[in-house]
């Protein structure tokens, strides 16, 4: 996380941009504490791709079933829905390195799925 420069650093929340497109572009990243039911803790990694009213549902899905590493939902930005991909990491067995592979897995595909559909801009 160090070669990251924060844009939000509250408590349970911080925000960065992540290099995608060989540095041509940036995805915001935000990491987030949550915990489920039992109390167990997660740290869960998002970045927002493109407002819902541009994707369909049955890609999502389509897509959610060929990822490996983190899944498409749908979240509130700005009160405008969008589709955001995530993941959420247990705490007991968070490391640097795999949370590294995470965010360097999640930027780039996101981006190329934005750029898909949103070619005119880098909204993201």
């Amino acid at each position: 996380m160090e070669r990251h420069t924060l844009m939000i650093d509250e408590p349970f929340l911080l925000g960065f941009e992540s290099p995608a497109d060989a540095g041509n572009r940036k995805q915001s990243m935000f990491l987030a504490e949550i915990k489920d039911s039992d109390g167990r803790r997660y740290l869960r990694i998002e970045t927002p791709v493109v407002p819902l009213e541009d994707f369909d549902a049955e890609k999502c899905l389509r897509i959610n079933l060929m990822q490996r590493v983190a899944y498409l939902a749908v979240g509130d930005l700005d009160g405008t829905p969008y589709i955001k991909l995530c993941e959420n990491m247990a705490y007991s067995t968070l490391n640097e390195q795999e949370l590294e592979y995470v965010i360097n897995t999640m930027a780039p595909f996101a981006d190329r799925i934005e750029k898909a559909l949103e070619p005119d801009g880098d909204i993201a």
